[in-house]
């Protein structure tokens, strides 16, 4: 319910508008006098004050200067006689929503409420969600206390105000996106867009599409003019996630757009200008990408200006107490689990796993462990990945010595060479259907394609 102060000496005035207003659903505190009403304002969640402009000992400009003083974003509506109009005028320059000149009507007074509570609800609603996105997404509240993390945030404090691009790399599930965020909310672009594109999931020319727009009948299926991410994000930022995996055929045109800072739709001729900050992300290694002829070498210089690089979880496993306890806290929320903890004994395990999925697999296994959990304790059992259970154990095939004896050379290597071979054969076996080979692996679908990526095993249609 949404209160009103209303502060006048004439009691009439007072019972009039507290009824009227009283009427409407809101809940109404009364002043007599300006003596003391600060302490009101003060102790009290108001969402309007309505004060006469002249009144015994402190008047009505007053007691707007203490409140303005207080709470600048409070809106006070002043009530005069038709001979101080003047006054307020000045009222309103001093900061006044509104004045209601003696008498009015009860419309004008409940359409003057409730412009001002609504005005008053929309400037709190987007402080609260200001306040939730410097919360979510300011570098210094990014997860990890190790050594490395702390220089990324310090990247991140010199990067962000300025415009430069920024290539952010490292392997999958290590937060790329979430910096990419934290350097847009972090700087003068705030208050414009922040728009993300994945350059692996989309065929080419649906890419060329989605990134610069199209026209009206520029392909099959285009029906009506469609604006690109470029021009969602202008006086913003565009988040280019798995850069390494665009097209050969549409790096011109990116490059085009950070050189020159426009392009034209798909079908189109008209050149569209563009003020946008580009983040890009990889997980794989551009430098070698140009050496192979897979990504232009210019275009590899413009976006790495600045370069953050994201230490996989195994490097910093430092953090992995305090992660935890992050998503323990997110799950406990989401799931209504308010008890929900883990056993000492689970925590060490989980600080002693590889995570080659790194913190997406580490968020990934606390939500199922908080699901699957019996008494809203995490258990060790809760958090053994799937292939490491009995059941899959007792599958594992022996390799006796004669096998052994075929094998030579440096054991990584070997583990290597077995590894891509057990992949590419679950993947012909299942038609290539990723879900259905990490399944037959017995691994997640997002590190069979961590594995694919290691060994550069090829996506294949049917």
């Amino acid at each position: 319910m949404h209160a009103v102060l209303v502060v006048d000496d004439e009691p009439n005035y007072r019972l009039i508008l507290s009824e009227l207003i009283g009427e409407e659903g809101y809940k109404v505190m009364t002043a007599e006098s300006a003596d003391g009403t600060m302490d009101i304002v003060k102790e009290s969640d108001l969402d309007l004050v309505i004060t006469d402009m002249r009144m015994p000992g402190r008047d009505g400009m007053s007691l707007l200067r203490d409140i303005k003083k207080y709470n600048p974003e409070l809106p006070v509506i002043m009530i005069t006689a038709f001979g101080d109009v003047d006054k307020a005028v000045t009222a309103m320059q001093a900061g006044a929503f509104n004045y209601l000149t003696k008498p009015f009507s009860n419309e004008e007074v409940l359409v003057n409420v409730k412009k001002a509570v609504d005005h008053y609800q929309l400037l709190k609603e987007n402080y609260r969600l200001k306040k939730e996105v410097s919360g979510r997404y300011s570098f210094a509240n990014m997860i990890g206390k190790n050594r490395r993390m702390q220089e990324i945030y310090n990247l991140i404090e010199k990067v962000a105000p300025t415009n430069a691009s920024v290539l952010v790399s490292g392997e999958s599930g290590t937060g790329k996106e979430l910096v990419a965020r934290a350097i847009h909310f972090n700087s003068p672009r705030r208050e414009g867009p922040i728009i993300s594109i994945n350059c692996a999931g989309l065929p080419e020319q649906l890419l060329e599409s989605e990134l610069f727009g199209h026209e009206r009948g520029a392909f099959t299926g285009a029906t009506a003019l469609r604006k690109g991410r470029f021009e969602l994000a202008d006086h913003g930022t565009i988040f280019l996630d798995e850069i390494g995996e665009m097209p050969m055929t549409l790096q011109p045109k990116l490059l085009r757009v950070l050189q020159e800072k426009n392009f034209e739709r798909v079908g189109g001729t008209q050149t569209i200008e563009v003020d946008v900050r580009i983040v890009a992300a990889t997980n794989r290694e551009l430098k070698d990408e140009v050496g192979r002829g897979n990504f232009r070498e210019d275009l590899f210089y413009r976006l790495n200006v600045l370069n953050i690089h994201l230490p996989p979880l195994r490097e910093r496993r430092d953090d992995i107490p305090i992660l935890v306890d992050h998503f323990i806290g997110k799950f406990s929320e989401r799931l209504n689990m308010p008890d929900l903890k883990i056993t000492h004994a689970a925590l060490r395990n989980m600080t002693t796993r590889s995570w080659e999925g790194n913190i997406r697999e580490l968020e990934n296994t606390i939500e199922r462990a908080a699901i699957l959990c019996n008494n809203s304790s995490i258990e060790i059992d809760d958090v053994i990945p799937e292939e490491g259970g009995k059941e899959n154990s007792d599958k594992t095939p022996e390799i006796n010595d004669d096998i052994l004896g075929t094998l030579s050379g440096r054991l990584p290597d070997i583990l290597d060479t077995i590894e891509k071979k057990m992949i590419k054969s679950a993947l012909k076996d299942s038609g290539q259907v990723q879900a259905h080979a990490a399944e037959k692996l017995g691994i997640t679908k997002s590190l069979l394609q961590y594995k694919m990526k290691k060994y550069r095993i090829a996506r294949k249609n049917g």
